[in-house]
């Protein structure tokens, strides 16, 4: 799929919530849904990163950001950031790579030899910003503080580079970014912010991917069709999701064959959560 050829049949992979997966493991009696759905893809490293207790459904991640899960066990919402003013002063970046992301790497590969092994790469850039800054303190800074932002998200690509490098040590054969960007309707910072902040990086980022031969698979919510042309001239291969209440999947399909491939397309925002068993 990836190398633009028609597959002898279409691959799938399924993901779940938290939530979900409590409930599934208690249908089948064992925790290995993935075998249980089928899934063509081994997903390896750790999608949003690893967390320790900070008390009342709070956890702390390795970048010293603090979530609130008491709503969204899966998820969470930012409560505390690091980097409360445009400044770096008391504030360490991760020296080098968590190895708690490569601690069963090995394992996994030889449980699941047929499966297509992607490395994720959560909060790959965009996020991880917003995640250290806040959102509207980022999009401030966009226009107030650029040389921040810039040295911002050159830190944190160089430490996101780093984790990537330690993965292709690895017998994958993708690196699954994920970064959103979208809304319901454009970009949360426009285009020409995107292009001037945000793809210069992610060229160096995911060319790291494509200079080893591996495949480049990114992830970004909402409405960003837009910057499909960009992207494919940055190095990806894949794009996820396509989300069905925003975008026209056949026309894209129809318009990027060839060129671009697509990864999902059920709608988690309509159907999933409020349709029928019958409209799933």
């Amino acid at each position: 799929v990836l190398d633009n050829k028609r597959p002898p049949y279409v691959p799938w992979h399924m993901t779940f919530s938290a939530a979900a997966r409590v409930k599934l493991t208690a249908h089948f009696g064992h925790g290995d849904i993935d075998r249980e759905a089928g899934n063509h893809l081994l997903r390896l490293g750790s999608t949003l990163g690893f967390f320790e207790p900070a008390g009342e459904h709070r956890v702390r991640d390795q970048w010293g950001v603090v979530w609130d899960r008491s709503v969204d066990p899966s998820f969470g919402m930012v409560c505390e950031y690091p980097l409360r003013s445009p400044s770096f002063d008391g504030y360490a970046f991760p020296e080098s790579p968590d190895p708690r992301f490569f601690a069963d790497i090995e394992r996994d590969i030889a449980s699941a030899p047929d499966r297509f092994r992607m490395f994720n790469v959560g909060l790959a850039l965009f996020e991880r910003a917003w995640s250290l800054r806040g959102m509207e303190n980022i999009l401030v800074d966009l226009y107030d503080n650029p040389m921040f932002v810039h040295e911002m998200f050159d830190r944190i690509a160089a430490c996101q580079t780093a984790l990537v490098r330690e993965a292709l040590r690895h017998d994958i054969d993708a690196v699954f970014f994920m970064d959103d960007w979208g809304q319901q309707k454009g970009l949360i910072m426009g285009p020409v912010l995107w292009r001037k902040f945000i793809l210069p990086v992610l060229r160096r980022m995911y060319g790291t991917v494509r200079d080893a031969g591996k495949y480049v698979v990114i992830h970004s919510c909402g409405d960003v069709d837009e910057l499909y042309d960009d992207l494919i001239d940055a190095g990806v291969n894949c794009v996820h999701p396509v989300q069905p209440e925003v975008m026209d999947a056949p026309a894209l399909i129809g318009a990027y064959r060839g060129r671009l491939a697509f990864y999902g397309g059920l709608s988690t925002q309509r159907v999933l959560p409020f349709g029928t068993p019958d409209d799933v």
